[in-house]
């Protein structure tokens, strides 16, 4: 992506960071000489040539060794060069993760010609480092880990599940918008009275009641956390997925109010604006497929298979976590529609009315007197009065770019 500044001299090209290579490798997979192409997992682009792969995968693999000479238990995380940066990130032991970033970069024109200066000391290595590690987490969320592939199909299923994997997931990596906020990678979470709160607490209670295969329940409003029965760093990844990818897919037909008609069309319904965001489209149709995503949670302990069911009334979003062994049937698709859809209307709007009352007590809404970005590490809440809008796509900040890289150098100094 470029972005043009026009300055005194003449034209200025401002060329964002973007992702040049991506590659995972086991070293243990491809030991002797003449084997090395057996150690690469996945590589992106798949274009490059053969040999081009196997060479860049050896010099990763030597500055890996070679750092451990000093550190043994901390290699190379990420090396700087004039034209990019390469992050390094062993999730598993001996599954290494690879990512080059371009630097950016300034464009400008000499005697009509084009002269490149890369901006080497502008990327972060905290937050693509931690771009990186996201890139593994949502790859867990949704496939286990690599050990788990490797078990149940060997080096061909690992492969299959990455390529599968990554191929779309690198697609939605907006480098250029990265910053301090994925290094946190926290939870917004939105504000509610006490009455309210409990309002919710009692509607999970009773849904979990009625439906009894349910595990794990979650509950959002207007992309914030409200309430969740999971693990913390499993509903980390998990809202990132939901606000970042599942609920921007479903914006725009709600927003053209194509998608949230009042539903009355069951018989015997209460009326209500509920529809699923996973699994079937049209619940009148007996050929429905009730086809669910799967997560894994609990990766390091229990290891939870489970199938992924999110049901959304008007701005109230509900996860329903449900035993991956239990297929979920149209039947049971009817009967959470029918029991969760018009409490979840309800609840909806008394959580929509109770949040404009406070509105109106508290005034309007002033220009915060303290430009802040609030993480806490306990429960993961996440605040920022600096940024306007943050998307993967966009990072609206109401402070200059070097401020916000300050930022990041005071983060970096401080978690050293």
């Amino acid at each position: 992506m470029a972005t043009a500044a026009v300055g005194g001299a003449g034209q200025e090209k401002q060329l964002a960071p973007t992702l040049l290579s991506f590659f995972i490798y086991n070293p243990k997979l491809g030991p002797k000489e003449g084997e090395e192409e057996k150690k690469i997992l996945f590589y992106h682009p798949n274009e490059v040539e053969k040999n081009e792969k196997i060479r860049n995968v050896g010099l990763c693999e030597a500055i890996v060794q070679f750092t451990r000479t000093f550190s043994p238990t901390k290699p190379a995380k990420s090396l700087h060069t004039q034209k990019n940066r390469q992050f390094f990130h062993e999730p598993e032991e001996n599954f290494w993760m690879v990512m080059v970033v371009r630097n950016p970069i300034i464009e400008k024109h000499k005697d009509g010609k084009p002269v490149y200066e890369y901006q080497e000391e502008e990327l972060l290595d905290k937050v693509y480092s931690s771009v990186l590690q996201q890139c593994y987490s949502m790859y867990k969320l949704f496939n286990g880990t690599f050990l788990k592939a490797m078990e149940d199909g060997g080096v061909k299923v690992l492969k299959e599940r990455l390529e599968k994997f990554f191929h779309r997931y690198l697609q939605t990596l907006h480098l250029q918008s990265c910053d301090l906020l994925d290094v946190f990678c926290g939870i917004s979470f939105f504000p509610l009275d006490k009455m309210t709160y409990l309002k919710i607490q009692s509607f999970i209670n009773r849904m979990e009641e009625s439906l009894n295969i349910v595990k794990y329940t979650a509950f959002l409003y207007n992309d914030q956390l409200i309430w969740s029965g999971l693990e913390q760093d499993d509903m980390r990844i998990l809202y990132k997925y939901l606000t970042t990818s599942l609920f921007p897919r479903h914006m725009e037909p709600e927003l053209a109010g194509r998608d949230s008609p009042i539903r009355a069309e069951m018989p015997g319904n209460l009326q209500h604006y509920g529809r699923f965001l996973t699994g079937p489209l049209n619940l009148n149709d007996p050929e429905a497929k009730c086809r669910f995503p799967k997560i894994f949670v609990n990766t390091d302990d229990t290891y939870e298979e489970l199938h992924l069911i999110v049901y959304k009334a008007m701005s109230a979003a509900v996860c329903f976590m449900i035993d991956a062994s239990i297929p979920p049937t149209l039947e049971f698709c009817r009967k959470l529609d029918s029991i969760v859809g018009p409490q979840l209307t309800v609840l909806a709007s008394d959580i929509c009315e109770q949040y404009n009352i406070n509105k109106r007590i508290s005034g309007a809404e002033k220009e915060p007197q303290f430009k802040f970005i609030y993480f806490n590490h306990m429960n993961l809440a996440e605040k920022s009065t600096i940024h306007m809008r943050k998307t993967p796509s966009v990072s609206l900040a109401s402070v200059h770019p070097d401020l916000m890289k300050i930022l990041g150098d005071i983060n970096s100094d401080f978690s050293r």
